[in-house]
């Protein structure tokens, strides 16, 4: 048996109490380079563990999101092939291990808690909740990919002193690692906002918080926003539906003792603030633009453009090839035949993502959690509440956050290759939320505003959040995609979840065994109700 997937598998990666880069700050020093380590220290680890499936990197988009959910989102276009709708090995095991190698930086941070004396736990409780609420967020994803995973007894081998057979993790249900995120971050909404940080302590969070760079404020916004998320995700079963209701309704009513991201000055990203360092994207540019990852979906492209969306020059280009005689903008269409489909991707005909606002955009941030998402948040619980003006209120905020969020996006970025958009104005933006297929009050009953709310986080989504995008298209079923219908596979459209990597059959087969029943592409995950 190979010892190095085995570690892997069980969640494992890593035998020593610390991570292993270094370099990544000036005032950072690698903990596996030094005699004892701190919680600071081992945050900053957290956090740079994962750093490349935050900020825009290649393997997550190349690897990964390519034929993965910005298929399955449409939000961009590909050419249509055999066993198209299978995410890949690659893609599953990638995701899956950087989850799990993630998970083991945050068990090493609640070892060297744990190892504290009483002062000093109290003195590092706001790394602790700052840690589990980052973990919380990765962990959410993970669930809306998989389902059940293994949680609560994963990445224990460090803790258990290295003791395999004690170290295998059983699978948790989905249902119970959200209760378990609930109930935590409903005490950290309160414990976070009356915390006493002593001077050390805050200097030393705002060092090594490579987030929200110290803010509390900024991190209680992040918290009840993350809440905000997901009891919305729960909030039509049966199991969360009353306690969604319920604590949506403290926190959107209580913004004094519940903010939440609520403006772009408010978004939760993870900033690039020099070049040249780790701290950087890694390769945006191969990752999205390679092997013509960057193509317009024609769904998407069509909707902004004929809703003369405010955000269309920000977002997209009409096409790279100036001797081309398409001049309007072109998305691939999904349902063409693959030999047409590849004639215009190799004519350079097709309209792409706009490489200035994105993917060469060197100082692109890796997006957290944004107002535009929150605000669709709120839109949908009072709608559901029969809160109609303030649905509406929320709605359109959406739509103005989200057009200020990418003309941000561009405002920052070192590259002027892509045409220089045209700047929204304040009239433009109200002809576009008075269209008929975007106004509020256009649209008649519950379910064709909700559908406006739906085709908003699409828009926003894109391929920025194609992964929340895909699990709020599943969630809400609102978008109707057309699909080519692969008749060589069973698996002929897009699937429901993701099936769990191979390797758990090799190295966890004990525990696997008892949720393979249920390991298949077409079961939902528990919150998609339909």
């Amino acid at each position: 048996m190979n010892i190095n997937r085995l570690i892997i598998y069980i969640v494992l990666i890593g035998l020593s109490v610390s991570c292993t880069t270094s370099d990544f700050e000036e005032n950072y020093t690698d903990p596996s380079k030094l005699s004892e380590t701190t919680v600071g220290k081992q945050f900053t680890g957290m956090m740079m563990s994962n750093r490349l499936y935050v900020l825009p990197g290649y393997r997550d988009y190349f690897v990964i999101r390519r034929i993965t959910a910005n298929r399955y989102t449409q939000a961009a276009g590909w050419v249509n092939e055999e066993n198209q709708y299978v995410p890949g090995s690659a893609a599953v095991g990638e995701r899956w291990d950087v989850y799990y190698g993630f998970m083991q930086q945050y068990r090493e941070i609640q070892k060297v808690y744990d190892g504290l004396s009483d002062q000093a736990k109290v003195d590092n409780r706001v790394f602790m909740i700052a840690a589990a609420t980052y973990f919380y967020d990765r962990t959410q994803q993970i669930v809306d990919l998989y389902g059940d995973i293994p949680w609560s007894e994963a990445g224990m081998l460090s803790i258990n002193g290295g003791a395999y057979q004690e170290s295998y993790p059983a699978y948790d249900s989905a249902e119970s690692i959200y209760t378990t995120m609930l109930d935590d971050l409903a005490d950290f909404a309160d414990e976070m906002g009356s915390l006493e940080i002593n001077a050390a302590t805050a200097v030393d969070f705002k060092t090594q918080d490579l987030v929200n760079r110290g803010d509390i404020n900024k991190w209680l916004r992040y918290i009840n926003s993350l809440r905000l998320r997901m009891l919305t995700r729960v909030s039509g079963t049966s199991e969360f539906g009353s306690r969604a209701k319920s604590e949506i309704a403290s926190i959107l009513s209580n913004p004094g003792a519940y903010p939440i991201v609520d403006t772009n000055d408010s978004n939760i990203l993870f900033q690039i603030y020099s070049l040249g360092t780790l701290m950087g994207a890694n390769q945006f540019q191969s990752g999205l633009e390679d092997w013509d990852g960057n193509i317009a979906g024609k769904r998407i492209l069509d909707h902004m453009v004929d809703n003369k969306d405010p955000r269309l020059t920000y977002v997209f280009e009409k096409n790279p090839n100036p001797n081309t005689v398409v001049e309007d903008y072109l998305g691939l269409d999904p349902l063409m035949n693959p030999t047409a489909q590849n004639e215009l991707v190799l004519t350079q005909t097709l309209s792409i993502y706009n490489r200035s606002t994105l993917s060469r955009n060197q100082f692109f941030p890796g997006v957290i959690m944004t107002a535009a998402e929150v605000h669709l948040l709120a839109a949908e619980y009072y709608l559901k509440e029969g809160q109609d003006a303030m649905a509406k209120s929320h709605y359109e905020e959406s739509v103005k956050q989200s057009i200020g969020f990418y003309q941000n996006m561009r405002s920052i970025s070192n590259n002027a290759e892509s045409p220089n958009p045209v700047v929204p104005t304040t009239e433009s933006i109200a002809e576009y939320l008075a269209m008929d297929e975007i106004s509020w009050d256009a649209a008649s009953g519950m379910d064709e505003k909700l559908t406006l709310i739906a085709e908003q986080k699409w828009l926003h989504f894109n391929v920025v959040q194609s992964n929340e995008s895909w699990t709020e298209i599943r969630r809400l079923g609102k978008i109707d995609f057309d699909f080519w219908v692969d008749n060589s596979n069973q698996q002929n459209l897009p699937p429901s979840r993701w099936m769990y990597p191979g390797s758990e059959q090799s190295y966890n087969m004990e525990n696997y065994s008892v949720v393979q029943p249920e390991d298949k592409l077409t079961n939902t995950i528990f919150w998609d109700m339909n």
